[in-house]
């Protein structure tokens, strides 16, 4: 049984509860926030002990870094030297500069702790299979893609405190669409070329608006359209892919649904499935692989680094 407490205990807080409590061998043994009626309330919901300062955090095997993005660099560098937890998760982003991401890693291996950068869009089952279709050369040479994320997230979610700062949230690329900047990144490898434009629409002091044409060095084109401002509620997340051999649309709240299948010799496969949250279940997967020490699961320090390189070069 591996143990774990959660640093953060605001919205996705949520999510990795709900994930540890439906993977087999993990379970939380603490929580930890400095709004001390947060972290109470939800140690109290759990029946764990809560804390308010992650120094004192003490004996349990991982620890999750579920803080605000631009803390997370200090948070997980902190914890990798201040407490005795092998393992630290970091929900994403890891940090919202390529310089920062150089120096966690510096400091956590220093430590002699390990690194779990959260990527749970690479887990999910229709993501996966992209993946291998576009490895295996069964699609033939990649053409182009169409990407976008069209969210919202209302006035009320840009009050919370630091939501749409530029010190901690780093615009709609980094904290709503960051998994589908690395769902790009995972299919298509080392980005060559982009032109883009970035909007604060709402007068944030971030982009709550981007879109952007990529070449990518293998030579697939593409684009990548997202936002928050839609109006009322979510309305759309989908991905198209032409191929040589191949035309593929999925689309849905956190791409479980295949709307379009074309591919040469290869049936439809039967594998939508519903989520109803916008998480997606990827977090049980990642869980999962703790529990079962899979640790090759998780992306390298190479791959992390160059994720966000290309996520700093897409964010205008």
């Amino acid at each position: 049984m591996k143990t774990i407490a959660l640093v953060g205990c605001g919205r996705v807080s949520a999510r990795h509860v709900e994930a540890i409590a439906d993977t087999k061998c993990v379970q939380i043994a603490m929580v930890c926030d400095k709004i001390e009626e947060r972290a109470k309330a939800l140690g109290e919901k759990l029946g764990v002990p809560y804390l308010t300062d992650y120094r004192q955090i003490k004996g349990v095997d991982v620890i999750s870094v579920l803080t605000p993005s631009g803390l997370h660099p200090r948070h997980v560098s902190n914890i990798a030297e201040l407490t005795d937890a092998p393992y630290i998760v970091c929900e994403k982003p890891l940090s919202l500069t390529l310089r920062e991401a150089y120096e966690v890693y510096r400091r956590v291996e220093k430590a002699g702790k390990v690194l779990l950068p959260v990527y749970q869009n690479r887990y999910n089952p229709l993501v996966k299979m992209i993946k291998d279709l576009i490895d295996s050369g069964q699609l033939g040479r990649i053409y182009q893609f169409g990407c976008n994320a069209y969210w919202n997230r209302n006035d009320d979610y840009f009050k919370i405190d630091w939501h749409g700062t530029a010190e901690f949230d780093g615009g709609v690329l980094y904290t709503q669409a960051s998994h589908y900047v690395d769902m790009l990144h995972f299919f298509f490898g080392e980005l060559e070329d982009h032109k883009g434009i970035g909007g604060s629409l709402r007068n944030l002091d971030v982009y709550d608006t981007v879109s952007a044409v990529m070449r990518f060095r293998s030579g697939v084109i593409g684009t990548l359209s997202t936002t928050v401002s839609v109006y009322k509620t979510n309305y759309l997340t989908e991905f198209t892919l032409i191929a040589e051999k191949g035309t593929i649309r999925l689309s849905g709240t956190n791409l479980n649904k295949i709307d379009f299948w074309n591919v040469e010799g290869m049936e439809k496969p039967d594998m939508d499935f519903t989520i109803n949250h916008q998480y997606g279940k990827g977090h049980d997967t990642m869980y999962q692989y703790i529990a079962d020490e899979r640790w090759e699961m998780f992306p390298s320090k190479e791959d992390v680094l160059s994720g966000i390189g290309m996520m700093e070069k897409l964010s205008y």
